[in-house]
Formats: C-alpha cells, structure tokens, sequence
C-alpha cells in the first residue's frame, strides 16, 4: 500500500523539489550556524543559489559525529532553544552523546516518513502492534509509537526487558505487528521456545526490524521461529531517527529511503569521492526539511549501496541495500576486510547452531585475531565437533583460519536492545 503520491513520483518531481529544500537548508545554515557558515563559506557557498543543482552536492562540506560532540549539547542548532518541542540523543557509548533535536514541525515529518514506512511494511489501522524497542532518549521506541498510532494501530509500549512478560503479552493481545532489534526479537522467540510455544500460539503478522545490521539468514531465522514476515528499517538519531528507509512488504528488495526528507549519496570511506549507483561505499545523508537541527552530508559510517531503478511495488524512491556493516565495525584479519554481518551469514548457515555469537578480537602479537564465540541450537551435541564444522564453513566462506568456542546453549549474551557482536580487547 502506498501512503501518499511522492512514493511515486516522476524522478524529475522528486530532484526539483530536492533542489529547492536544499537551498532551503543551506539557507537556514548560512543564517543561523556559525560553524556551517564558515564551512559552507570556504566552499564558495555564500548564498542558495549558490548551490545551482544537485550536481553541486559534493561541493558542500561533510558533517561527521565529531561535529555533534565537538558542538555538544546544541551549539550547532539552527533555531533558538526555547523552539525545541523534544529531546534524544544516542546511547554515548562512544563519548558524549549525540543530541537528536526536534521543533513540533520536525516532530510532525518525523510521524510522516515513519507513517509512510509502516504502510509499506504492511502495517494496517486496527493492528496490536507490540513495540518492544526501547523508550527514552533512544529514539526507536518513540519513533515507532507516534507513527503507529497515526496509522490507527493499537499500540502496545512494551519497551525492551522482562522478555518472559514480552512472550505473554504478545500470546494475551494477540500482537500482529512486533518492532525490535532483529536480536532482541531472536531472544523473545527463544523464550516463547524455551515455553513450550511457537508460532502457532501468537497472531504475528510482520515484524520491523531495525536497530542493527542483520542478515538474509537471520531474516529467515525470524520468519520461522516467530511465523511473521520481517520487514528492515533504517535510521539513525543523527538524521531523525528510524523512518530513513524501509523495505516494501510486496518486495523487500532494498530499502526505499523518503529522499524527499533525506538526500543520500554515497561516497568512498577513504576519499570521500561519490560512488556510482550499485557501488559499496559510505552513506551520507543531507537532511532536507529538519528544522532544529540541519545536517549537510552527514557520513553515517554505514556501508550500503543506492539503486534508482523503480521497484516492482511501484515506488520511484532511490533504495539502498540493506547495511553490511558500519566502517568503524570492520575488522582487518591478516590482511583481509572483514565484517561481523559476513561472520553472521556463516554461521546462521551451519545446521545445529543457534543464531546467537559474539565475536572476540585480541591482538596476541603483531597481527589480530577474532575467536567466535557460538552455541549450539540445542543441549547434548558433540561441541568440539560443532566448533570444528564452524571452522571449516568460515574458512570455506572467507578464506580464513579462526578460533572457534562452542559454548553452552544460553552462554552468549542476549540483548535486549542493539546486541554487542564485537567485543576489542586489543
């Protein structure tokens, strides 16, 4: 189902009205942040029209997560602090937090582009929707909540945690619609297991599935053990929150972004060059009509590609391919790029071992090296002859040697939110 007509409008439409809220946002910047009008200034970039088409994009200067810190909490704000309806912010697991700023006007695009998401991933007036993300500062549990609730859904504000009272809430109101971290939602289907339940006792239709990057193998995982068909969702607190993209329930080939909000590109990690349509880069997103606080070519550190070909499903938004991993996320083994997400389609292929790992990286000597922690899908297996049939399936796929620690069922952490896939004790 399509939420309004820009989902499917001429690409000539779509970049004449790109082009007229970027020089918008270039306005709102010039006049009122003082670091991007140096920036933008140094660029040559003095007034809006300044910026004559999208071609001029790559002329304008990046915005990265240092920028946020650096500026923490508001010194990159474009309207006065009174005018804030909101605020959240990212975990600040990393350092300071970065602080997601809202006037009621970004509050109402934020509903918007998640309302049109959730129609796309199947989301109907009437749905006990069970949204098991987390509330607070985080902005997935809020972000779904508002959008579901302007659908007409019945929304049910779980929040993440007590996963034993998650599995009877779903099974007691009948839930059809989970959100949660593709993780997360794996530990609720473990619990609802370890109850002697299955699908067939809960009234799942689709899951939204976000947060973190996951697989095509964990993608099946869900859709078996939890009987839904899982829908991915992509965000981040820098740019609004969830509701950038989304895949289509008809589809599911790649993620429509609402580039009438968020202008993507992508670029070279390393040289900040753009990629062509197809090619694996860097995400970078320019936010379009934001108020509070605008982002000129935001490096998201995310790897992705973007396809303009129209989908199936009718939509004419630019897509992107699910994420393969954040840059920062890669890991260097012996000299081979490797991303904890390539790890995970590995092992979610091995019959027997559950969809739960943890990867350990250690520098012994001069070089890294990863030990797998898994687990078996079920007690009373032969561990070292499952950790050896990881290990020859992970060389067979990457062509490397790596430890392997079969662990016993239940021995790796479980989150309950965005699950920790890496831990660097380098």
């Amino acid at each position: 189902m399509i939420y309004n007509d820009i989902e499917t409008a001429p690409r000539e439409r779509l970049e004449a009205l790109q082009l007229e809220r970027l020089r918008l946002t270039v306005d709102r910047l010039l006049s009122s942040v003082q670091v991007s009008r140096g920036r933008l200034g140094a660029a040559g970039i003095r007034a809006p029209e300044d910026v004559a088409s999208l071609d001029d994009l790559p002329r304008l200067p990046f915005t990265a997560k240092s920028d946020l810190r650096e500026h923490y909490p508001f010194g990159l704000l474009a309207v006065p602090r009174e005018w804030l309806a909101r605020v959240q912010a990212s975990s600040g697991t990393g350092g300071k937090p970065t602080v997601a700023a809202y006037t009621r006007q970004d509050l109402e695009t934020w509903t918007e582009v998640m309302a049109r998401c959730l129609t796309g991933a199947g989301m109907r007036p009437g749905m006990v929707f069970h949204n098991a993300n987390g509330y607070g500062l985080f902005t997935g549990g809020l972000g779904f909540h508002q959008a579901a609730e302007r659908l007409g859904a019945t929304v049910v504000p779980v929040s993440g945690g007590f996963t034993r009272r998650q599995v009877k809430l779903l099974r007691d109101l009948r839930g059809e619609a989970l959100a949660a971290t593709p993780s997360y939602a794996l530990h609720i289907a473990e619990v609802l297991r370890d109850e002697g339940a299955g699908p067939d006792d809960l009234a799942l239709e689709v899951g939204l599935f976000g947060g973190e990057p996951w697989t095509e193998g964990m993608r099946k995982q869900l859709e078996e053990e939890l009987g839904l068909a899982a829908i991915n969702f992509y965000g981040l607190s820098e740019i609004v929150g969830p509701g950038v993209s989304a895949e289509c329930r008809e589809v599911r080939d790649g993620l429509h972004i609402q580039e009438d909000h968020f202008l993507p590109e992508v670029i070279d990690p390393e040289t900040g060059e753009p990629l062509a349509p197809g090619e694996e880069g860097e995400l970078v997103f320019t936010t379009l009509t934001k108020e509070a606080l605008p982002l000129l070519r935001y490096r998201t550190g995310d790897i992705a590609s973007l396809t303009y070909e129209p989908c199936a499903c009718g939509r004419t938004l630019v897509r992107m391919s699910p994420v393969r991993g954040r840059r920062d996320d890669m890991l260097i083994i012996r000299g081979v790029n490797l991303y904890p997400s390539e790890i995970e389609h590995v092992l979610l292929e091995v019959e027997g071992l559950a969809p739960h790992y943890q990867l350990v990286v250690e520098r012994p000597r001069e070089l890294d090296e990863v030990t797998v922690h898994c687990e078996p899908a079920r007690g009373g297996v032969d561990r070292e002859a499952l950790a050896a049939r990881v290990g020859v399936a992970l060389h067979q796929d990457t062509g490397l040697t790596m430890a392997v620690e079969v662990m016993a069922p239940g021995a790796v952490p479980r989150s309950e939110g965005k699950a920790v896939r890496v831990v660097d004790r380098r």
